[in-house]
């Protein structure tokens, strides 16, 4: 196994122990990716990474187990389609100590047929629970490798927007928008994720994704992107206006941009995740549009695009330093137009560090 995997089943099983879990149980997907830097081909197929505080194991579909591995040296108990992955199961808890783990830790994110498969094959007195007390609380900090590699998509997403700003004109649709921005990430070598191209009264509807509107003067366009390489993720909001912008629109922008301040003030180590939700909504509730603000203010990301912490008004989460989290209030005035002014952060012990390096003001196209 590598260093960093030896680091994080060490660190997992430090919080085991504090949280007397017995036995943690990972399907193929970003847990195990955190984990071990991959993860075997997931489908119907039960397959499962069982940790316990002494040992670990893998229940591998015999079908997978030559190919996985080529990357790891974890145990293998093996099943075949012809057998079933019963017996396998029973075997591996046993060869690592946990047939009877008292508290079972689950990934939250695997298919409940395996979940189901688990859980029968352990005492009917054994607790369950899902990850955030072990493995997800550990996945919210972020180390330096990981900053990095957030960091650099932080920068590719900073171009894609400034290639978007370069493209836009009246009389192209949100689609033929969209396109410019997917080619720009791939010509970078990254994978588009999301192109969210909402010009106009589409602006309004916050997940609206790129049409065949045609974008024409006096629109404001909402442009929410993210693309992905080397595993990590990127998320960014920026907003342009053809031409002169409609009515209302430098108060709303204001308002939105003084609600990222708020927030970005209020978000330090120690601070429970609805007081940044709070900052932010209050802003925009003081100035008469808090019915208009129909969001959370933000979510975690690192593998996963959305993830641990969500900040939300009623998240109990204390902020930690190395939490990288999204900023993105909004207001959304149903036909008219929408704004929302998006930053990802990583929390330093003096506050939150934006990634991308694009300022939040209008793009305005000249025409």
């Amino acid at each position: 196994m590598s260093d960093q995997t030896d680091q994080r089943l060490a660190a997992l099983r430090t919080r085991m122990k504090e949280t007397g879990t017995g036995l943690v149980a990972i399907a193929p997907g970003s847990h195990m990716d955190w984990v071990l830097g991959f993860h075997p081909h997931p489908d119907e197929r039960p397959c499962l990474l069982l940790i316990a505080p002494e040992k670990e194991a893998f229940l591998m579909p015999g079908l997978n187990a030559e190919g996985t591995r080529e990357h790891t040296d974890i145990a293998f108990f093996n099943w075949s389609d012809d057998v079933g992955p019963v017996a396998a199961l029973g075997a591996a808890l046993e060869a690592i100590g946990a047939s009877a783990p008292g508290h079972v830790a689950l990934d939250e994110t695997m298919r409940a047929d395996f979940a189901l498969l688990l859980l029968d094959a352990l005492p009917p007195e054994t607790t369950r629970a899902f990850t955030p007390e072990t493995l997800g609380g550990l996945r919210m900090k972020k180390d330096a490798s990981e900053y990095a590699l957030l960091k650099m998509n932080a920068a590719i997403a900073d171009r894609a927007i400034r290639a978007a700003f370069s493209k836009i004109k009246p009389g192209m649709s949100e689609n033929e928008l969209a396109a410019e921005i997917r080619a720009y990430f791939s010509s970078e070598g990254a994978a588009p994720s999301f192109w969210i191209v909402g010009a106009g009264p589409n602006g309004a509807f916050p997940h609206h994704s790129a049409s065949e509107r045609v974008i024409a003067e006096g629109d404001a366009v909402v442009i929410d992107i993210g693309g992905r390489k080397k595993g990590f993720p990127s998320d960014i909001t920026r907003m342009a206006v053809i031409g002169v912008p409609p009515e209302g629109y430098g108060e709303v922008h204001t308002i939105v941009e003084n609600a990222v301040r708020a927030a970005l003030k209020a978000a330090r180590p120690g601070m429970p995740a609805r007081k940044v939700d709070e900052a932010a909504r209050k802003v925009i509730a003081d100035a008469g549009y808090g019915e208009y603000f129909v969001h959370r203010t933000g979510h975690g990301m690192g593998i996963d695009g959305h993830e641990p912490p969500y900040i939300t008004a009623t998240s109990e989460t204390v902020l930690e330093e190395g939490m990288v989290f999204s900023i993105e209030p909004g207001i959304y005035l149903p036909g008219r137009f929408g704004i929302r002014l998006e930053e990802i952060v990583i929390l330093r012990a003096d506050g939150p560090e934006i990634l991308s390096s694009l300022p939040r003001n209008v793009h305005i196209v000249h025409v």
